[in-house]
């Protein structure tokens, strides 16, 4: 059984909020929606919300959070008026649907972002939004399993701009072990906790983000 990371009861808040954030972020403010999403990770707000802080689960409204995520990133106040919409954008039920879904599956937001941008489940609005919210965690999942070409450790890896080798010596695991790793000959999921450790401090990343099936929260 899916361990959730607060009662259902507070669901329809936390979708409202998401809703609404990103429905003001993209419409009142004129921000990317994938930049707002980005804000939204960096500003530990998407954290509080895969754990179940009362206070942002269901403690603010959406235009209260916009507001507290710029606040926490830039330290200026977003003073912008809100306009609440005729109708409903496919930017607000995209924030909608990303609360629902998160909750439902307990991905953290960064792996879901990893897989599916913010504005590619804002264009799902058509045919989803008509349909029942089981039909968009269905499409969601196939996203999140999609194989993908290379390991998210050969990417990491790449970005920091380390070779094999570099990696190995930095890192103090054995070269064939990286390759073994990145050629999905070896499973990383199932690599050895001090492993992932060294790893993650070599490439200045999370445990988390070296796995291929994204841990739940």
């Amino acid at each position: 059984m899916m361990t959730h990371a607060y009662n259902e009861l507070y669901l329809s808040d936390a979708k409202k909020s998401l809703a609404t954030m990103f429905d003001y972020a993209v419409h009142d403010c004129d921000y990317n929606i994938d930049w707002v999403a980005e804000l939204f990770l960096k500003s530990g707000y998407a954290k509080k919300f895969e754990t179940g802080s009362p206070t942002v689960v269901g403690g603010m409204s959406g235009v209260e959070l916009a507001r507290s995520i710029v606040y926490t990133i830039y330290k200026e106040e977003l003073t912008i008026e809100a306009v609440q919409p005729m109708d409903k954008t496919p930017e607000y039920w995209a924030g909608w649907a990303l609360a629902a879904y998160q909750w439902y599956s307990a991905y953290r937001f960064k792996d879901i972002f990893e897989k599916v941008k913010m504005s590619e489940i804002a264009n799902m609005y058509h045919p989803y939004h008509e349909m029942s919210i089981e039909h968009f965690y269905d499409a969601m999942d196939e996203k999140m399993n999609v194989e993908e070409a290379e390991t998210k450790l050969k990417r990491i890896r790449e970005a920091a701009g380390l070779s094999q080798s570099e990696l190995s010596k930095k890192a103090g695991v054995s070269l064939r072990s990286i390759q073994m790793y990145e050629q999905k000959n070896n499973d990383i999921d199932k690599a050895q906790g001090h492993t992932l450790y060294k790893l993650s401090v070599a490439l200045g990343c999370s445990i988390e983000d070296l796995l291929e099936v994204p841990m739940k929260v």
